[in-house]
């Protein structure tokens, strides 16, 4: 089947998503299949939609940044997370972020305040950042044919619960270029854990939790597969998960049922 852009957006009414509501989209275009006018017609679809709302997508550079002394440029740097996401920080209308490895494009209502400030960051997703201010605006979270192990929110959650062995002892130096050309010196701790090299590979531990417990759902858009997730949500289970055993994500091969069973059930979705 050939999806058009009225289709995509049936899709996304059928999510029981709202037109005011803001959304961090996670993407696989390969997953989403075959569309008329490919990956242009499907970010027209999700800009179209979202029209009084706010469309936020992750344009990180952080597999590009590997040594001191790298420079973002948020008009130019390319994003590490796919065609989606390359294409939409570069679409008029659309503003992104000036953290330098972990930055995020926006666009709708109230977009630039949205991410303002995040070239004060010194980690990933801080506390107060871009990923945690998710919650503060009843945020929801869509993987597009991917699973949470894509679900940079969680990274989020984990820095807001201070998870040990999350973040590198020592900062690099990076440099972000700022609006009058300028050129600002940002040292930024990274993402590390001495036993995962790829700690979001584990965030998949919680799928289930998120499943049963109404923060999350599954959908479709296009021919991909879809999990729509609202992050508050996300937030109180994952630190109800987390609380006994902050490190378990990572040390656990796996997170029994028990550890969420006793969570008080709130519809999130």
């Amino acid at each position: 089947m050939k999806y058009s852009k009225a289709m995509l957006e049936k899709q996304l009414e059928a999510m029981g998503l709202k037109r005011s509501d803001t959304v961090l989209v996670h993407s696989s275009m390969k997953a989403i299949g075959d569309v008329d006018g490919g990956a242009e017609t499907v970010l027209d679809a999700l800009m179209s939609y979202f029209s009084d709302g706010l469309v936020l997508m992750p344009s990180h550079t952080w597999a590009f940044m590997k040594e001191d002394g790298q420079i973002f440029d948020s008009k130019n740097s390319e994003s590490c997370v796919g065609i989606l996401t390359n294409l939409f920080f570069k679409r008029d209308g659309v503003v992104r972020s000036l953290h330098p490895t972990h930055s995020v494009a926006a666009y709708g209502n109230k977009a630039a305040e949205y991410i303002e400030g995040e070239e004060n960051c010194n980690t990933p997703c801080t506390p107060g950042g871009c990923y945690d201010r998710l919650r503060a605006v009843n945020g929801k979270i869509l993987l597009v044919g991917v699973g949470h192990e894509r679900n940079t929110f969680i990274h989020s959650v984990e820095e807001v619960l201070n998870v040990p062995n999350r973040l590198s002892d020592k900062p690099k130096l990076f440099y972000t270029v700022m609006p009058d050309g300028s050129l600002k010196v940002i040292y930024m701790r990274q993402h590390y854990n001495p036993f995962q090299p790829h700690i979001s590979e584990d965030f998949v531990k919680l799928t289930e939790a998120f499943f049963q417990k109404g923060a999350a759902r599954k959908s479709q858009f296009g021919e991909a597969d879809c999990i729509l997730c609202d992050a508050c949500g996300v937030f109180e289970i994952t630190r109800h998960v987390l609380a006994p055993e902050p490190e378990c994500l990572v040390t656990s091969k796996e997170i029994l049922p028990e550890r969420w069973a006793d969570f008080e059930y709130k519809e999130f979705l």
